[in-house]
């Protein structure tokens, strides 16, 4: 290095580029009858880094340009361009080792070290590249799905080869391993489409005329924006409680379905209005208890 800066500083550029050229055909690695010198490195280093950032770049363009023509889901597109960009990151290493005339026979050393590394240490990583190979295949769930796995609600916003991305309704993104959408039950809200039920329980006093009860939740959930028209709501007489009678109001919504309890609140809230404007009472749970006196019969020892 001393001898490349005095001939820069010297003005020998001549010298300079042959000692730079002594450098760059140092080995550093010898696989099998291969030898890697510093340069073939830094060139690999370079041709990796191309290939990284091409393959993005023609996996936004695919997804974002050539796909959106088609006007095909969102989840299929990012699917299709991470197959796409996975596809040219192989063939581009492939490729590259080729033309740096790396012994590839030699490589099958390596990779048995791989495996044994694998063996011991990598297995959840593994599990994880499989999981997604998987999801993107399978597409059991995709992006902009509605989920729920291992106590984690949210939105799918990005699945890659090791985990996937959640937006939860605070706005927190937690990143989930993919083989947990394998090995948990998940719930998918939005897998076939976005049309969701929810139940909404509400119990009122047994002086109550249940079909005027109903008559008032029905209006109740038509008011509602976010409530759909069809399939129309309805309301079930589901029990007789301890204090109360039980009706559940079922309601259709797909503008909801990542805030199911902002609905809920909205429909409690008009529920109570319509409650008390009609003088139905809302119960409260109570108990009667009955005292017996015995100190009559019981005589003093």
């Amino acid at each position: 290095m001393e001898e490349l800066y005095q001939d820069i500083k010297d003005g020998n550029f001549g010298g300079f580029l042959q000692q730079l050229n002594e450098l760059l055909q140092v080995v550093i690695i010898k696989v099998g009858d291969s030898k890697l010198t510093l340069g073939v490195l830094i060139w690999l280093a370079i041709s990796i880094t191309i290939i990284l950032v091409l393959s993005e770049l023609i996996k936004k363009v695919l997804v974002n340009r050539v796909l959106a023509r088609y006007r095909l889901d969102i989840g299929i597109r990012q699917s299709i361009g991470t197959i796409v960009k996975y596809v040219l990151i192989i063939l581009g290493l492939l490729t590259i080792l080729q033309n740096t005339n790396v012994d590839l026979s030699a490589l099958g050393i390596l990779a048995g070290a791989v495996g044994v590394g694998i063996g011991f240490g990598l297995q959840n990583i593994t599990n994880n590249f499989i999981s997604g190979l998987i999801i993107l295949f399978e597409r059991p769930i995709k992006v902009g799905d509605r989920i729920e796995v291992n106590n984690v609600n949210g939105d799918v916003i990005k699945i890659s080869a090791r985990s996937t991305m959640v937006v939860t309704n605070d706005n927190i993104t937690i990143i989930v391993p993919n083989s947990q959408f394998i090995d948990s039950s998940v719930t998918n809200w939005s897998h076939q489409d976005r049309n969701i039920r929810f139940n909404i329980p509400v119990g009122v006093s047994y002086k109550e005329d249940p079909e005027k009860v109903k008559a008032i939740l029905i209006e109740v959930a038509k008011s509602n924006k976010g409530v759909m028209k069809s399939p129309p709501p309805d309301v079930l007489f589901s029990s007789y409680n301890d204090s109360s009678i039980d009706f559940n109001l079922r309601v259709w919504t797909t503008e909801f379905i990542n805030r199911p309890n902002v609905l809920k609140s909205q429909l409690y809230y008009e529920t109570f209005k319509r409650f008390a404007e009609a003088g139905i009472e809302i119960p409260f749970p109570q108990r009667d208890i009955h005292i017996r006196s015995g100190w009559d019969k019981i005589k003093p020892s």
